[in-house]
């Protein structure tokens, strides 16, 4: 039984069951639970932080993906990465 890892690939079906590969680039524990934040692997590669598409996932059991199911849900874990980032780039200007 592996855990998921920033910089991972993973393969899902999106809605019109077709592969597409993500790529894990934040993981954050928020209320005992994990989530994390997965971008179009090819937009990882490609594009700057402001051109890519985030999505938000929590981890289930370690391994596995699950859709977060409320908007109050989504609202918070989005306001934590966001923030998470933000303190991110201050440390990094110092």
């Amino acid at each position: 039984m592996g855990s998921i890892e920033v910089g991972e690939i993973l393969t899902v079906l999106d809605e019109e069951d077709r592969e597409q590969e993500i790529e894990v680039i934040g993981l954050l524990t928020i209320e005992d639970k994990e989530y994390a934040a997965v971008a179009f692997a090819d937009d990882t590669e490609e594009e700057t932080d402001e051109d890519m598409d985030v999505f938000f996932f929590q981890v289930v059991e370690g391994e596995d993906l699950a859709e977060i199911e409320t908007d109050e849900e989504f609202e918070k874990v989005s306001a934590a990465f966001l923030e998470a980032e933000e303190t991110e780039e201050t440390e990094e200007e110092k």
